[in-house]
């Protein structure tokens, strides 16, 4: 997370040659996490394998702070806090999405990823306090509601494991919709770059599965050199660039156009993590899965107003003369 925000006129006069690359990059690094995770998971049980992940980005933005010259906060209260964000928004949902995937494939699993943002809305507003409700945040709550019953297949009777690894990949978000809101609340006001909190979230992760992975797995890291090439580049890619460099390229975007718009780059995950899932895995996909993510999609962006937006950017740019 960054403290530095972009104001909407500014972020209006960046050229889309900026940050649209990046933005696409962004989506395709963390719509493939999924495809990493399905490849980790069938050697790694899943806390092993968020363990990797969290190590490998950690190690990835120390190293950044050292280039950079910055150091890790100092602050008891904002470790504690970035005790909690790291549990709920690191350790947890991607332990649970390792336990999904090992259930169903890795593009549903994306899918269910983004009903994030519909988590979010009624917690920020009934827990946190960090926004306000509407008539159309409520619209845009119902519609999405109505595209995870589509997701589900709800009509259709299915077996316990596909049922189960979807309530999974739900739980999974339903965290990082827990975490978003707590982080708002409690670290937007740090005086720390997004890179130096950042790595105390991970830090703080690795601490905790590196306690819990042995205590419920029963048995100790498996060693490196006894996993396949496959799944060692994996846990690498799961790390160094979903959790390391994509938030370097996160960062890079917010400042040019603000979180808000950046945000955006949630509706064009799920695209990559079905492409991936089906070109590489050979994942079968039926037709009310992508049709309940793209419903779900649409009420995300009506909760987040951004057709209202999109309107209200066309009427104020100036018609060509």
């Amino acid at each position: 997370m960054s403290t530095v925000t972009t104001p909407d006129s500014a972020s209006d006069q960046v050229p889309a040659q900026d940050w649209v690359p990046t933005m696409l990059a962004l989506a395709a690094i963390w719509g493939c996490s999924f495809l990493f995770i399905s490849v980790g998971v069938r050697e790694l049980p899943p806390l092993y394998l968020a363990l990797g992940r969290v190590v490998a980005g950690a190690v990835v933005l120390l190293a950044i702070l050292v280039v950079k010259r910055e150091p890790l906060p100092r602050d008891p209260r904002l470790w504690a806090h970035s005790f909690v964000v790291g549990a709920i928004g690191s350790a947890i949902p991607w332990t649970l999405f390792g336990y999904g995937e090992e259930r169903i494939p890795s593009l549903l699993a994306g899918i269910w990823n983004g009903i994030t943002p519909l988590i979010v809305l009624p917690i920020a507003v009934l827990l946190f306090r960090t926004e306000k409700f509407s008539a159309q945040r409520g619209f845009g709550l119902l519609i999405g509601f109505l595209g995870m019953l589509v997701v589900l297949g709800a009509w259709r009777v299915q077996s316990g494991a596909d049922l189960l690894g979807q309530g999974l990949c739900m739980l999974a978000a339903f965290f990082y919709g827990l975490a978003i809101p707590y982080q708002k609340r409690f670290l937007a006001g740090t005086t720390l770059s997004g890179t130096a909190l950042s790595t105390t979230l991970l830090l703080c992760a690795t601490v905790q599965l590196a306690i819990v992975a042995p205590l419920v797995t029963g048995q100790a890291p498996p060693a490196p050199w006894s996993l396949s090439p496959k799944v060692l580049l994996s846990v690498l890619a799961l790390g160094a660039l979903g959790s390391g460099f994509a938030f370097v390229l996160n960062m890079r975007n917010i400042r040019l156009i603000g979180a808000s718009r950046s945000s955006m780059v949630t509706y064009l995950m799920p695209v990559f993590s079905i492409l991936v899932g089906v070109i590489v895995l050979h994942e079968h996909i039926t037709w009310y899965q992508p049709v309940g993510g793209l419903i779900v999609l649409g009420g995300v962006a009506v909760s987040q107003g951004l057709f209202k937006n999109l309107g209200g950017s066309a009427r104020r740019r100036p018609l060509p003369q």
